[in-house]
């Protein structure tokens, strides 16, 4: 799979740090997405109905919103990585995250729509990022206020997940 490096600071929100930086940083990226996806599977696949709908605290997300929640928030930043690679000059609004997962509807769905429909980002997202030349992933964009790159884009996405992945396993297993 192709190599992408980590992006310097400068590259995405400040706030991003916090999951860029749980990242490896020997550009195999797209490759630790891959990965990554099959460790998710391996840690949700035999959990009860039970613990996916369990809340580690009053007003915490369950397993099944956290795990839709990585979906939307992969597929935003997706999106705001092709619109940035593509040229797109307009600013790109944020989203509500605590809105999305209280009308994602997760908790009605089944364990095996959801890993479909994450199975299927991931592929996407994977496609998406290995199409960009050099030059696509260097170009910069505004989203939610705050200037990034297409590689920093793709790096707070993946660091995003190991940061609720770790959460599940400390906070609900």
């Amino acid at each position: 799979m192709k190599l992408i490096p980590k992006p310097s600071p400068d590259e995405y929100a400040p706030y991003a740090a916090m999951y860029v930086d749980l990242v490896p940083d020997d550009g195999h990226i797209l490759q630790h997405l891959n990965d990554n996806f099959k460790d998710i599977q391996q840690l949700v696949g035999t959990l009860s109905e039970t613990q996916l709908l369990h809340r580690y605290a009053p007003g915490k997300w369950t397993i099944k919103e956290v795990l839709v929640h990585m979906v939307d928030d992969e597929r935003i930043y997706a999106y705001r990585a092709m619109c940035f690679a593509r040229g797109e000059q307009q600013a790109l609004p944020g989203f509500e995250q605590e809105d999305y997962a209280a009308n994602s509807g997760a908790n009605e769905r089944s364990m095996e729509s959801i890993m479909e429909e994450y199975e299927a980002v991931r592929r996407s997202t994977i496609a998406l990022f290995s199409s960009f030349t050099d030059e696509a992933l260097a170009r910069w964009g505004n989203a939610n206020g705050y200037m990034c790159t297409v590689r920093g884009l793709l790096y707070h996405l993946a660091g995003h997940e190991l940061h609720h992945i770790n959460l599940i396993r400390s906070r609900y297993l």
